[in-house]
């Protein structure tokens, strides 16, 4: 009798130590300094040379257009390189160069159409290091480390937001860098924020290609051989859209959580200035002192927010491991909800603070959980090209929030960048209750 052959067992991804992990997510640091600039200062960029509050809306799109033209290709590029320097980490450095010559045109335009084309090169180049970034996980750890996996990433990204957001408030208040302008410019203390976070941005990124190493095509087929073998390669847009219609289900639900959490951002990044400075300071001149004191208050506020969601990142595996990942998610977006809403009941800008640290939560849960719930049901082979695809659902709300907020805002409330805190913190209550829909099956 001939001995019955065992199939081959699937090779285990080894853990790796909290220093491997820590090295791997450090650029995200610097990915998030240069997000965190953008997000707290173009719009006020935008009004300082003469755009209109209803308009600002249209030119921050530019930032989830080149999401969702460059995550998905550079995913499904992603997929395939390997070189001698993996096949993420090109991209990683590729993007850093790109963002930090942004960076440094950005806060020096003269006229509104080059802010805004400046504006659009550095989403491209934020968008084609921070998507590889999401795949790098799922690459390197084992199932059991995704959760720490992500929460240590959601550190860093808060991290890297607190010190850029709060940079122009810093510069002004302790080292007197001018916070005013003629107009048509932008302050100094916004001109070198901007500098010195394009140098955060490409060292942070750079640390993390030289001191890490991806596993080889060979090695992650050893992890993966079922999938593998039973998901062939995608070819082309015919395969892309294949795989697009044919996406897991649980991407489907966690998508339409999605885009309601991504609606409330979007919202809170475009009108989070004339919110503080028309609801707060009651300035709407941009070459005031408390126009710009306002406007760098609203940073104090990014710098808080991103604070609390340090601490909040390693709260939520631990309510999710008591919970589920889904439920974790649910009530910190609840959270979120309420605290938005709350905006339009303050007047003093210490109080505000209390808001922006419920608003850290979901905060950390967004950038955090769906990918935690995501990681473990895409097929290695693919998990680049998924990853990217998934950041469709960020980017498409946010397209919608900039198209339709713009009509809210004049017509339906007479200018009142405080209703669009309020309509988002509604959005965001939806994304909870649809976050407890989502069908984990762990």
């Amino acid at each position: 009798m001939h001995a019955k052959v065992k199939p081959a067992t699937p090779a285990q991804k080894p853990k790796l130590s909290f220093w491997a992990i820590w090295n791997m997510s450090f650029g995200f640091l610097g990915i998030q300094a240069g997000f965190a600039l953008q997000q707290s200062n173009v719009p006020r960029i935008f009004q300082t040379m003469g755009a209109e509050l209803d308009k600002i809306g249209f030119l921050m799109t530019a930032a989830p257009l080149a999401g969702l033209l460059v995550q998905p290709i550079i995913g499904y590029l992603s997929d395939r390189t390997w070189g001698r320097w993996g096949r993420r980490r090109p991209y990683f450095f590729i993007g850093a160069v790109l963002a930090t010559l942004a960076m440094l045109g950005l806060p020096n335009a003269t006229v509104l159409w080059s802010a805004a084309a400046m504006l659009l090169v550095l989403d491209v180049a934020i968008n084609i290091s921070m998507e590889p970034f999401r795949a790098f996980v799922g690459d390197l750890l084992p199932k059991e480390q995704l959760t720490t996996g992500y929460a240590v990433q959601t550190f860093f990204i808060g991290v890297g937001a607190v010190g850029a957001s709060a940079l122009p408030w810093v510069l002004t208040h302790w080292f007197d860098v001018a916070n005013t302008a003629a107009a048509g410019k932008t302050p100094d203390s916004v001109v070198y924020a901007f500098y010195i976070g394009g140098a955060i941005y490409l060292a942070a990124v750079l640390w993390t290609v030289l001191r890490t190493r991806e596993y080889s095509p060979e090695q992650l087929s050893e992890f993966h051989p079922e999938p593998e073998q039973a998901a062939p390669a995608s070819t082309g847009v015919r395969g892309f859209i294949s795989d697009y219609l044919n996406m897991p289900k649980i991407m489907v639900q966690l998508s339409l959580v999605q885009f309601f959490t991504w609606f409330t951002w979007f919202s809170m990044w475009t009108y989070g200035t004339a919110t503080l400075t028309q609801h707060i300071y009651h300035a709407t001149d941009t070459t005031s002192a408390l126009y710009n004191e306002g406007a760098n208050w609203w940073g104090v506020c990014g710098a808080v927010y991103n604070a609390a969601s340090i601490a909040f990142a390693f709260v939520l595996p631990l309510i999710a491991a008591r919970t589920s990942r889904k439920t974790a998610h649910a009530l910190a977006l609840a959270v979120g909800g309420l605290s938005f809403v709350s905006i339009y009941f303050i007047t003093s800008p210490m109080t505000l603070l209390l808001s922006f640290a419920g608003v850290g939560l979901a905060w950390a849960s967004t950038l955090s959980m769906p990918y935690a719930i995501l990681a473990g049901k895409i097929p290695a082979k693919k998990m680049g090209m998924y990853m990217g695809m998934f950041n469709m659902s960020i980017v498409i709300p946010q397209v919608v929030s900039g198209v339709c907020l713009g009509y809210f805002l004049t017509h339906v409330f007479n200018g009142s960048a405080v209703m669009m805190m309020v309509l988002g913190g509604l959005s965001m209550f939806i994304a909870a209750a649809l976050a407890m829909r989502i069908e984990e099956n762990e």
